[in-house]
């Protein structure tokens, strides 16, 4: 493992990201822990080590993309430090439609047949990205990467790679919680 990586894990363990207890997860399941990716992302220098680990993956894996893209709330801050650090624009999806203004739930202009690299914080089963991706594909927007800060490792890579997308995570959470 890098050196990088171990610093990226010590941010996240010093940021106190990581909480134990009785939790429910998004997903709708329960956990001992919860990975609180927005107390990094809320943390100006850890949020720019995210942003510079993700744009090391986009070249490690020779992705290309025309659009960062997420899901707001929690992808959000990461996909803009992600735009500012590639140069790339930003597309958010919002989880529901806005029942006021243009009532869309795509944030940011694009033209179809384009590729968006996805951005996230937390993968636990890939259902709200998945959502996310489906509603992109149906705009006619190609995905074929999700860039996961933490991947608690409980399917989401099986549940996208179903869809063709592979997920590349920062740290797998085995990494993060056993200090490998």
């Amino acid at each position: 493992m890098t050196s990088r990586k171990i610093s990226l894990n010590e941010s996240l363990k010093e940021c106190g990201a990581i909480k134990f207890g009785d939790f429910t997860l998004a997903s709708g399941k329960k956990s001992k822990y919860y990975i609180d990716i927005k107390k990094a992302s809320a943390t100006p220098r850890i949020l720019k080590q995210v942003a510079h680990e993700i744009s090391g993956k986009i070249k490690q894996h020779s992705i290309k993309a025309d659009y960062i893209g997420c899901v707001a709330l929690g992808g959000v801050p990461i996909a803009v430090a992600v735009s500012l650090e590639t140069g790339l624009p930003l597309i958010i999806i919002r989880k529901e439609a806005k029942e006021y203004g243009t009532k869309g739930q795509i944030v940011g202009d694009f033209i179809k047949n384009s590729t968006v690299l996805m951005v996230e914080d937390v993968a636990t089963t890939g259902g709200s990205v998945l959502k996310a991706i489906k509603l992109l594909k149906d705009e006619g927007l190609i995905i074929r990467h999700v860039i996961v800060v933490v991947d608690r490792e409980e399917g989401a890579t099986e549940a996208l790679a179903d869809e063709g997308v592979e997920l590349i995570p920062l740290v797998r959470i085995g990494e993060l919680l056993h200090g490998n």
